[in-house]
């Protein structure tokens, strides 16, 4: 599991999530292994303390019925990885060699013992040189132990768990009639030993079998595992000369295909005045892989915020561009010398507001307006554009399945996420083939899991784009979404086309799918919830001529609240060009200022959402309790998905989205008054 800086659980794995299986919700970490655990806080309390000293920490318990491993380690802004274990589910190790443990301070002193430990010697000593014998240097390796029955002969591996602290299993080596010329090979866990070079001069069967290669010894250490953190090679050397001759690093198998990650400690031995080393190895695939996908997450959200904040400023930038240059062509016709250069300027600030939609899409922070859509009819009507896009050498076929219902999305969004796969698809082939745009229905009767998706039950309509292109390597399969990714040379593709598609789906309400296979194609699937009638209130704004808007004037006041000096100078004149008294305000308090006078009668309030101090929401409501059938036009660059809640909660409001043209601005206002 992953927590965050507050101690919720951000992400967890299939076993985590078995102990609970309605979800996260707002589970906590001590809500979590509450499950095994009699007083989880104590035990995440100690846990966190001991993080404030070193990066990594382990603890043991016993319950009732198992013994109990529990790990923390740290990781980016405050967030905290953990991992439990039942050691008594372990292959070879739970009736036998992991109840062999010991922790020791400084001076040998123990500190704790397991029961079986104290069961084998016969009593619970006081110190480790009671009942151990071994040579100069750190224990480690083959040791002579006092049992109660005798000397006996154990392999020992020692590792630092905190400041002062070590902790010392040990594991029962094989008779040599058992195992004449490799007593590791008996050993339930994965050992190298080295040279101070990094050769490999012996190994045990648990190692070949998890790195998957039998001929390992003679090879340098370096050469089988690639370091994460840093490279390995010198490594050992390096661990040789410290104090205490024991070091641990993340690592990545190169021996064989898998991409497998391993924790090595490695351990410092004396074997008849020859020092060598132990290397002891543990999987740490699925901690990298939790971790990565964190990182992941934390990346995609980093991007996303700093897409939307840009988005906000740059629409304002086009708002003004645009919205002058439609006060421009009002004063010049077709003939005059200087329209070709305006209606330049205003292609090009659509073009600059289509690339912002864009940044907005995979950020999941665009303003959409949805409607319900026939999918049947929306997919015939757009097939002549996408036919154009094709070319003649690639067939498109459309196949629609029975019953098929309506969906709510942007019909505008949507017809991009089409367009943006067909595209995709003829790009992926070399010039003829099929490309299949195919719909169906589908139901869930429960809670299904897809990938890492989690479906709810219900009706979905089912999009599916196929093609019989080259396919996309597995490699390159899991970062498709990822903005700014793309497998085009350079210059042939921005990278935001598939990340625009997922963040219109997700945001939509919607799964998206891809299966592929190199040489034999992609396939593409879309589920979006089957519309269940309820429409939303967002007004969508038709497109007009700059001179068709005010040709027919109007009348009335509009209170036009907007911090950004240029989109507030635009958006008077082009009100006051309408026919209605404008009445301009900086900021919320302005306003309100202004509203103090009951004689002032206001038709409509046009406000920015997201301004310095009090918002257009907050400050609107509050103008609202004397002024209740004043109609509300709300303007932002990104409202977050705020859109729905303002028509709601608040009477007699529209939304219209930034960069908006001056006709859009007039002709909403006129509609509303």
């Amino acid at each position: 599991m992953v927590t965050d800086d507050t101690g919720k659980i951000t992400h967890r794995n299939v076993a985590a999530e078995a102990l609970n299986p309605e979800g996260l919700d707002s589970q906590s970490i001590e809500d979590c292994i509450s499950h095994f655990i009699a007083d989880p806080n104590t035990v995440i309390y100690r846990l966190k303390n001991q993080l404030e000293a070193q990066d990594w920490v382990t603890s043991q318990f016993n319950t009732r019925s198992h013994r109990i491993s529990f790990d923390a380690k740290k990781l980016k802004n405050g967030c905290i990885f953990w991992r439990a274990k039942e050691e008594s589910k372990l292959k070879h190790v739970a009736a036998n060699a992991m109840g062999l443990t010991v922790s020791v301070g400084r001076n040998g002193t123990v500190l704790s013992i397991s029961e079986h430990l104290v069961e084998l010697l016969g009593q619970k000593p006081k110190n480790l040189k009671d009942f151990v014998v071994w040579k100069d240097g750190d224990i480690a390796g083959p040791c002579q132990i006092k049992t109660k029955a005798g000397g006996k002969t154990y392999f020992c591996t020692s590792r630092q768990i905190l400041v002062g602290r070590r902790e010392i299993s040990l594991f029962e080596l094989p008779s040599k009639n058992e195992s004449p010329n490799n007593p590791f090979d008996a050993l339930p866990i994965p050992v190298l030993q080295l040279d101070l070079a990094g050769k490999v001069l012996a190994v045990n069967s648990s190692a070949s079998n998890f790195i998957q290669n039998t001929a390992l010894e003679g090879q340098l250490f370096h050469e089988l595992f690639e370091g994460v953190g840093r490279p390995l090679i010198g490594w050992v050397s390096e661990v040789g000369e410290t104090e205490d001759g024991s070091g641990s690093q993340f690592a990545r198998i190169t021996a064989n295909s898998k991409d497998k990650f391993i924790q090595v400690n490695l351990s410092r031995i004396d074997d008849a005045g020859e020092v060598r080393f132990l290397a002891v190895l543990s999987d740490a695939t699925e901690l990298k892989t939790l971790e990565a996908q964190f990182v992941q997450s934390q990346k995609m959200q980093a991007i996303g915020q700093l897409a939307g904040g840009v988005a906000h400023d740059f629409n304002n930038l086009l708002t003004a561009i645009s919205g002058h240059c439609d006060l421009l062509l009002l004063r010049h016709d077709e003939s005059d010398s200087d329209f070709a250069d305006l209606d330049q300027i205003r292609q090009n600030s659509n073009r600059a507001a289509a690339l912002v939609r864009q940044l907005l899409a995979f950020s999941r922070k665009q303003t959409l307006q949805p409607q319900p859509i026939d999918l049947e009819q929306t997919l015939a009507d757009h097939t002549h554009l996408l036919n154009r896009l094709v070319g003649e050498k690639i067939q498109l076929l459309l196949h629609h399945g029975r019953s098929l219902k309506r969906i709510s999305a942007d019909k505008r969004q949507f017809e991009q996420i089409i367009m943006n796969l067909v595209v995709n698809a003829r790009d992926a082939m070399d010039g003829h083939g099929t490309i299949s745009v195919s719909t169906s229905m589908r139901t869930y009767a429960r809670l299904e899991r897809r990938d890492r998706a989690l479906i709810p039950p219900g009706e979905y309509c089912v999009i599916t784009v196929s093609d019989q292109g080259c396919g996309i390597a597995a490699d390159k399969l899991q970062h498709i979404f990822e903005p700014f990714y793309t497998s085009k040379p350079t210059g042939e593709g921005t990278g935001l086309g598939l990340s625009t598609v997922y963040g219109i789906v997700k945001q939509s309400g919607g799964f998206i799918f891809v299966e592929s296979a190199r040489g034999v194609g992609t396939s593409f699937e879309l589920l979006f919830p089957a519309f269940d009638g309820k429409s939303s209130s967002l007004l969508v704004t038709e497109k007009t001529k700059p001179e068709e808007a005010i040709s027919n004037r109007a009348e009335g006041v509009v209170l036009l609240v907007e911090d950004e000096i240029p989109v507030r100078a635009f958006a008077s004149r082009a009100l006051k060009i309408k026919g209605f008294t404008v009445l301009e305000a900086a900021n919320a308090e302005e306003a309100l200022d202004i509203l103090r006078d009951d004689k002032l009668a206001v038709d409509i309030f046009v406000t920015d959402v997201v301004m310095p101090g009090k918002d257009g929401p907050s400050w609107v409501s509050e103008a609202l309790i004397k002024r209740p059938e004043t109609k509300v036009v709300f303007v932002s660059g990104y409202a977050e998905n705020r859109c729905d809640e303002l028509s709601e909660n608040i009477p007699n409001s529209i939304f219209l989205p930034k960069p908006f043209s001056l006709s859009q601005l007039t002709s909403t206002v006129a509609r509303l008054h």
